[in-house]
Order: structure tokens, then C-alpha cells, then sequence
């Protein structure tokens, strides 16, 4: 794994959501669809497909190694203590899932865990509309902040958060 991860973070009430819409309008536009795991029901099988999603998109971090099992997986992101289905924002393309942006919530601050995006549908702005509305569940939670770290050669996805105003942190 990288020495040194860059650790981002964001102030909520500083970031321009209305900058940021038009990206979400844009997807809507193209057909993709924006859900929740609440809204669309936080059920087994709609938590395998979260798995196998996030197994997917994972595989393009830096060094990331083999991805967890199931169990694994599910105990880290389900049954721990800052699992919210409100804030794992998913895209959708008619029955595909694509997309995925899952946030957890702790005392002081929202942790962006994952973002991703299939492959075949990157480059279309999905991953900025939906971290775009996972902004808005960190402020729907009071959250004064989002904090984040990546592999410091996943270039792409520190451009990008930079462009939402994530800056530089060191917590």
C-alpha cells in the first residue's frame, strides 16, 4: 500500500451545490438515475449489488489487492456504526447499477468511503452528481465536514474532489 495517502477534506457549508446541479440535471437528462439504498430498499439482494459494484470499481485503485468477501465487506460497511442506507447514493441506468457514492457519518464529521463509476460509464460527470448529492446528505446530517483519502497515484479522483473544494487535510 502507498506510504503516504492524500487525506482531503471539505467544509459543507462552503461547497457550491448550485455550481455542481447542472451535473446532476445533465445525468437525468442522459437517463440515469439517482437513488439512495433507503430509498430503493436497504434488502440482501440490494446489498450484494452494492458488493458487486464496489468490488468492480475498486479494482481500479492503486494497489488496492484483493477486495473483501462478502462477510467482510458486510461487516465493515453495513453493520458498523456509521452505516446510514441515506447516504449511499446510487446511480442507475434503466436496471443497472453504475455508479456509487457511499458516505458514512461519525461524531464530528461524514467519511466519503467510495466512489465509482463502471467503466463504461465514466467521463459522463455521474461521479460528480453523485457525490453532489451525498454532499447534501452530509448537510441533511448537520456534518460540518466530508472528509476523504486516496492513493496518491488515483490522480483522477483527487482532480476531482479538488474541483468540489476538498482541500488538503491532516487527520
Amino acid at each position: 500500500m502507498a506510504d503516504h495517502w492524500v487525506k482531503l477534506e471539505l467544509d459543507v457549508a462552503s461547497f457550491d451545490a448550485p455550481r455542481f446541479r447542472p451535473y446532476v440535471e445533465r445525468c437525468r437528462a442522459a437517463g440515469i438515475r439517482f437513488t439512495t439504498l433507503a430509498e430503493l430498499g436497504d434488502t440482501p439482494e440490494h446489498r450484494c449489488a452494492l458488493y458487486e459494484l464496489n468490488k468492480e470499481c475498486s479494482a481500479d485503485i492503486p494497489e488496492r489487492g484483493e477486495f473483501y468477501s462478502y462477510e467482510e465487506y458486510a461487516e465493515r460497511r453495513f453493520d458498523s456504526a456509521g452505516y446510514d442506507p441515506h447516504g449511499v447514493v446510487l446511480a442507475l441506468d434503466g436496471g443497472a447499477w453504475v455508479g456509487m457514492a457511499v458516505t458514512s457519518v461519525h461524531p464530528d464529521f461524514v467519511f466519503n468511503e467510495m466512489t465509482g463509476v463502471r467503466a463504461a460509464y465514466r467521463g459522463r460527470g455521474i461521479a460528480i452528481a453523485m457525490k453532489t448529492l451525498g454532499l447534501a446528505f452530509a448537510r441533511e446530517r448537520a456534518a460540518t465536514t466530508v472528509r476523504t483519502f486516496h492513493h496518491p497515484a488515483n490522480t483522477g479522483v483527487i482532480a476531482m474532489n479538488r474541483k468540489l473544494g476538498f482541500v488538503d487535510a491532516t487527520f
